[in-house]
């Protein structure tokens, strides 16, 4: 992409209103627009990164075998009254009335709906066990939304829900997704700390949150400092022994740590920052399949209401937690798997023929080898370039100038480590195609 044909609003300038890190970041570099309180236009080039993310988070559903589909954003306000939530939600809930006088609401979470889909279609023990999942836009009414994205009304999340037709099989889904969490996670960059918490309006009895650790996070945490030790290896290879590991270590927000008549954990291991959530997962059994009449036959001929879980990710609001845990003084520094473009060709002199053609071949060849670039072949200072790319934080920088094209070299700069390197335009390209 070419950055003169792109729409790429940065700005110099912080907004007074934005108080943390990722906020300020979003808007300077024209990832987002505030349109209403919590609600915010996802511009070209976060909209990149938003997409990115949601695929990673796609792509480990689905190896955990969760099924995909999609479901509407607003729902009866009749199917919540089956579960008896819909009066108990409270009023983050955004509820009104079609023009027929129907009370309806826009969807917070699909508990209800996804039990009513499944209650019409599944008959016996045979159609269980199966995990669904989509990605869908939420609404729920903040009453201060705050922090961008991290704290806004609206926010795209990836939801699943899991049926079994008992405990132990529900145990199973649940430490299934348990570890497609881990990597998901871990794919994305980030190590995110597993933490025991209370089930609150979803129901059950066993639930974790995951909390990506860093300094502007909502919730304080106490935790074994052995959980710092656990490696990104570890958590990209995840399976049932690393879950075992994670949740025998001791993590607690505050206020449930408050709680705890003595901790486990000695005072020289016992750490404490704050976490930012990023994810929360529920096994609540047979509240909604009792309460909204979902049975299946057994193999005995008897029926049994299946046991079910539900599995949350915040996809908006990892992107803020990613900023927040990847950056420095000059902008963010994205993780190569969710960065909006991979490389930003700099032409430091556009109406340098010479340059220009250099520029022109190395984008041609790059895209060819389906490398997505943003090529600046804005006619701009230097100065302004090298600000906006490192503001956007792309991974790489390939910046071509008419002294070194003179020298037959190109620099490659690595974002995230400064380093810079002079490489005839071959080797660059060698280096960007072949990772």
């Amino acid at each position: 992409m070419r950055l003169s044909r792109y729409f790429l609003p940065v700005t110099k300038e912080t907004p007074a209103d934005a108080q943390i890190v990722s906020h300020k970041l979003m808007l300077r570099a024209g990832l987002i627009r505030q349109t209403a309180a919590g609600i915010y236009a996802w511009l070209p080039l976060g909209f990149r990164v938003l997409k990115n993310i949601e695929q990673i988070v796609r792509e480990e559903q689905d190896k955990a075998g969760a099924v995909e589909l999609l479901m509407p954003t607003v729902q009866s306000a009749d199917l919540w009254r089956q579960s008896g939530r819909y009066d108990a939600y409270g009023p983050e809930m955004l509820r009104f009335t079609d023009r027929h006088e129907r009370e309806m609401l826009y969807g917070p979470t699909n508990e209800e709906m996804i039990t009513a889909i499944f209650r019409d279609a599944a008959r016996s023990y045979r159609d269980l066990p199966r995990t669904l999942y989509h990605i869908q836009w939420k609404f729920r009414d903040e009453v201060r939304p705050r922090f961008g994205i991290m704290r806004g009304r609206e926010f795209l999340m990836k939801d699943a829900y899991s049926f079994d037709l008992d405990e132990a099989g529900l145990k199973a889904s649940y430490e299934a997704m348990f570890v497609a969490y881990l990597r998901t996670f871990a794919r994305l960059g980030l190590q995110a700390v597993p933490v025991r918490a209370p089930t609150g309006p979803i129901g059950g009895n066993l639930s974790h949150e995951f909390h990506v650790l860093a300094e502007t996070g909502e919730s304080a945490l106490f935790y074994d400092a052995a959980l710092e030790d656990v490696t990104h290896e570890e958590l990209l290879s995840a399976d049932a022994s690393t879950i075992a590991r994670l949740t025998e270590l001791y993590a607690m927000e505050a206020e449930e740590h408050e709680k705890v008549a003595e901790c486990p954990v000695p005072a020289e291991r016992l750490r404490t920052r704050r976490g930012i959530e990023v994810g929360h997962i529920f096994a609540f059994g047979t509240k909604y399949s009792a309460s909204m009449g979902l049975s299946v036959q057994t193999k005995d001929g008897g029926s049994v209401e299946p046991h079910m879980g539900s599995y949350g990710i915040g996809v908006s609001r990892l992107l803020g937690a990613i900023i927040e845990a990847s950056h420095d003084e000059s902008g963010i520094v994205w993780p190569e798997g969710v960065a909006p473009f991979r490389v930003g060709l700099i032409n430091m002199r556009v109406d340098d023929p010479a340059c220009a053609s250099t520029c022109d071949s190395l984008y041609a060849q790059l895209e060819q080898a389906g490398v997505e670039t943003l090529y600046d072949d804005r006619d701009e200072r230097g100065g302004a370039k090298f600000a906006t790319m490192d503001l956007i934080g792309l991974p790489w920088q390939l910046i071509v100038g008419p002294k070194g094209v003179e020298r037959g070299v190109v620099e490659l700069k690595n974002r995230r480590t400064g380093e810079r390197q002079e490489l005839s335009a071959e080797a660059a390209l060698a280096r960007l195609t072949l990772g």
